[in-house]
This record gives structure tokens, sequence and C-alpha cells, in this order.
């Protein structure tokens, strides 16, 4: 059976990559917008990039109001400056909420109308030119053709999709991974791990696919704890780099499952960190559904020897179970209560979060079929 695989048009990767792109944006157009987050501005981050382009002599202007995760707010005020400047591509630098942010103004900026309006529906006219690099290694945004915004009114996160959003330069870059603080390691980090090992157990994987999962996974296991034990480890922030490009490519073609399904609308509700909510979810999620797919999650098992060939598939996948334990205990993941969320808020919300999971498609995807009250359990085991 055939299939097709997406990935980026062009891919930059490794030291110096930044300055390699500088002959692709000379053939993207005339003038950028360069999308990001306070944060990268007070780094220097910026200034790195603004120099890039004065000697290649492009012009741009700088949109640096993304705080938090974006929102449809933040999407039209970007799009203002955009046609105010008379820009004609886009430069995304920072984590995954300035890159989503990114596609999702180049969205208005050929379509028009509220990012809202494209919720459910398959993105097909082309947006300008798009340039992701990331500075945190775990969304993979720079390598899909998926964009998450908060809807503000109906207060639920909207996964936007289309062939259009995969950008057309990716720029990975590990020097920008470095500054990144703990938190944002772990968080990123575990969100690149939940990418990989829901692609790998999706209904949707394929050969191409489970290669860059399994990468990628492999990458993760090894070098997160050394990443986040100590941020200035360049070898192992250069490998969670690439394995946050190879998660990022096996996810946008297996897409995600039960776990993003669920972990979006702890987001939307309780502004949960994306990647922290995935990590709080991991354990209790693939447990649910690992007599669904033993063959699957056996096989990441022994392929970062968690397991061996004598163990029998159900045995290897419970210690599978036990490295995603051990990850988020390295990562210090809290737990919901830890985390501040008030327990009977979080039990009034069940039926919508639920609601809203199934809503997304995410857990059709899981080889276990799946109900709305499979997950209102799921979501109550978080307090046992």
């Amino acid at each position: 059976m055939s299939f097709e695989f997406f990935i980026p048009p062009k891919i930059v990767v490794g030291n110096n990559a930044l300055e390699a792109a500088a002959t692709v944006w000379k053939q993207m157009g005339q003038k950028a917008l360069i999308v990001t987050d306070p944060m990268m501005v007070q780094l220097g981050n910026i200034a790195k990039l603004e120099d890039v382009l004065d000697k290649a002599g492009l012009s741009y202007c700088v949109y640096s109001d993304i705080t938090g995760e974006p929102t449809d707010k933040m999407i039209n005020h970007g799009m203002q400056i955009y046609r105010e400047e008379h820009c004609d591509f886009f430069i995304a630098l920072g984590g995954g909420s300035a890159l989503d942010t990114m596609k999702a103004i180049g969205v208005l900026a050929t379509s028009g109308g509220q990012i809202s309006d494209y919720m459910g529906k398959e993105i097909s006219v082309p947006t300008p030119p798009m340039t992701a690099i990331p500075t945190t290694a775990g969304t993979g945004s720079e390598a899909t053709q998926f964009t998450v915004i908060n809807d503000t009114k109906r207060k639920i996160k909207m996964l936007l999709k289309g062939q259009v959003l995969l950008p057309d330069l990716a720029v990975v870059d590990p020097q920008f991974t470095l500054s990144a603080p703990k938190s944002i390691t772990a968080s990123t980090g575990m969100d690149a791990f939940t990418h990989a090992v829901e692609a790998y157990t999706s209904t949707k994987a394929t050969k191409l696919s489970d290669t860059f999962a399994l990468s990628a996974i492999q990458r993760i296991v090894k070098n997160l704890p050394l990443a986040y034990a100590d941020g200035s480890n360049q070898e192992a922030r250069e490998e969670m780099a690439i394995a946050a490009l190879e998660a990022g490519i096996s996810f946008n073609n297996a897409s995600v499952t039960i776990v993003h399904g669920m972990s979006r609308p702890i987001g939307a509700l309780f502004h949960v960190p994306h990647g922290i909510s995935n990590a709080m979810l991991a354990e209790k999620c693939f447990a649910y559904v690992l007599d669904g797919a033993y063959d699957r999650f056996s096989a990441l098992a022994r392929a970062i020897g968690a397991a061996s060939l004598e163990d029998s598939d159900q045995k290897a996948s419970k210690a599978f179970l036990e490295v995603i334990k051990n990850l988020c205990q390295t990562c210090e993941i809290p737990s919901l209560e830890e985390y501040g969320i008030n327990r009977e808020l979080f039990f009034q919300s069940l039926d919508k979060m639920a609601e809203d999971a199934m809503d997304s498609k995410s857990p059709s995807n899981t080889r276990k079929p799946l109900t709305k009250g499979d997950l209102i359990l799921i979501y109550r085991s978080l307090w046992d």
C-alpha cells in the first residue's frame, strides 16, 4: 500500500545553520515579518537573526508580543503588523508558540477571515513563504503541517492543519537551545518524546514514520536527562534538537493519538504548558491503551534497551511504561495537584474535556478503540 510522506522542502541543521539560511531568504521575498517573543529579544537571539538579515540586504520588522501559548488575539495583531509593514514572507524564531503563530498569520495573509474559521477544515490556500527557527527541542512545529491556537471565546485549543502550513525552510541551530531553562527543557523534551511514541503507535504509522520516531525516542531517552541536568551540554542539546525534528517529521505523517487529544483541553482550561500536560498524562494514557498495541510498545522498549528479545511483548510493554515514569521523575514533572489545579474544578470539567478531546480526532488514531467514557476514566485516574 502506498503512502505520502511530507517534510519541509529545505532543512538546515547544525552549528551556523542560521548564517547558511541567508541565501534561501533572498529567494523568499523583500521584507520579513519576524515572529518571536520578548525573551528572544532579551537574550539577543533576535539580534543574531537581524545581523544575518542586514548582511543579506533584506528588510524586516519584528513582532515580539507572543507571550504564552498563541491566541486568536495574537494572530489578529500579527496580521495587522504584516499588512501595515508590507511584508511578503515570514521568519519565526522561538518556541512552538512563535512558530505556530507564524503559521496562523500566514493563513490569514492569503485566506482572510478569522483563524477560528479554519477549525475542522483542511487549509489549502498557500501561505507566503515561511521559515521556522526553533529555540526549544520539542514542539517539532518546524516540520509539521499543524498549528495549535487558543480560541479565547470558546476556551478551546484549535488544532488547525493543512499541507500549506509546512514551513518552506526549517533552520535547526542548536545554539538557540542552550539558553532554555530547565522547565522549558523538560516541557519541550517530553513533548517531543510524546510525539514520537504516539507517531509510532498510531494507526497511521508507516515504515518511514517509524524510522524517524524510533530514532527520536532513542536520542531523547539518552539525552533529555543530560540536557536537563546540564543545559550547557552542547552535545546533548544538539542531539535533542535533532530528535525534536525527527519527532516532528514522524507525527506530521503519522499523527498523534490519545495523549495529545487529552492534553489540549487541560492546557486550554487550566493553562498548563503543553509539554507538561502531555507528560502528566503519558504514563496513564499509554497504560490504558497498552493492550491494543503490545507489539508496538514492546518494540520501543527493545529499541532503547529496556527489554530483551526473550521478554514477552506484554512484559516489554510494561517496561516501556517504567521508562516513561523515570523520564517524568528525572524531569521533575508535577502532578495536577502539585501544579496547583483545583481538584473540584477539574472534575467539574471532565465532560467538556473528554468531549473536546474526542472532537480533536486525535484519540481515534489510537490502536485501541476509545470512547468518551474511557477518556473520563483516565482523567479521573490522574488524581489516584
